[in-house]
């Protein structure tokens, strides 16, 4: 089957601009090569989402502005239910309720899962489901149940097609909790020599009041 996020991301215009700039041949060949993964979620995939605490998702407006929302929470709160689905719980924020009232008019939706300090980048194309509190069944599927946050809804996204985009360009930025993971033998060494000098002054102190 042709390559699915392909097939829906070049469009004709698309593919017009690509032969303009010299790039068509190389996407022409992806397109026409076998491609078993583009729409159905691998191993790869369901671990890189489930390392995630973010990412940013895509909406259009009846009147055709296209609206991106970052959406976070603890890590993993993205859930890969099967190979072609995904779904998280949508956590009260400003109420403006952009991205929901877009998907009444459209399901589709563009998704972008960022890791900084990897420079990798997962984008998804999918058509959302909006989940009301009264299916418990599959809330509670998508809840975090130590993440203190008020739960209004859930989320089903299908995915129609994915694709892994280069790390050109993709500046690395880390969290408090990965900074601290990794100075973390720095702190310890640094504890570690203060204690040291400490006792060495305590020594020397006793040895000079001996003296005396």
């Amino acid at each position: 089957m042709p390559h699915r996020y392909a097939e829906i991301a070049f469009t004709p215009t698309v593919k017009k601009a690509q032969e303009q700039f010299g790039s068509r041949d190389a996407y022409a060949r992806m397109e026409g090569a076998p491609e078993t993964r583009n729409h159905r979620l691998s191993g790869l995939e369901t671990e890189f989402i489930a390392a995630r605490n973010s990412f940013y998702m895509a909406t259009v407006s009846e009147t055709g502005w296209p609206y991106i929302q970052h959406r976070g929470g603890p890590t993993g709160f993205v859930r890969v239910l099967d190979d072609s689905t995904i779904g998280f719980a949508d956590f009260r924020g400003n109420r403006q309720y952009i991205s929901l009232g877009n998907l009444a008019n459209d399901d589709r939706v563009s998704l972008f899962f960022m890791d900084y300090p990897n420079k990798t980048r997962l984008k998804l194309f999918g058509r959302a489901k909006v989940v009301g509190l009264d299916d418990d069944a599959t809330l509670s599927l998508l809840e975090t149940p130590d993440y203190r946050a008020r739960v209004e809804r859930g989320f089903l996204i299908r995915v129609e097609g994915f694709d892994w985009n280069c790390p050109q360009h993709i500046t690395e930025r880390y969290t408090l909790d990965e900074v601290r993971a990794m100075t973390a033998p720095l702190t310890a060494r640094i504890a570690e020599l203060e204690q040291q000098l400490a006792q060495a002054a305590g020594a020397e102190q006793s040895r000079v009041q001996i003296i005396r």
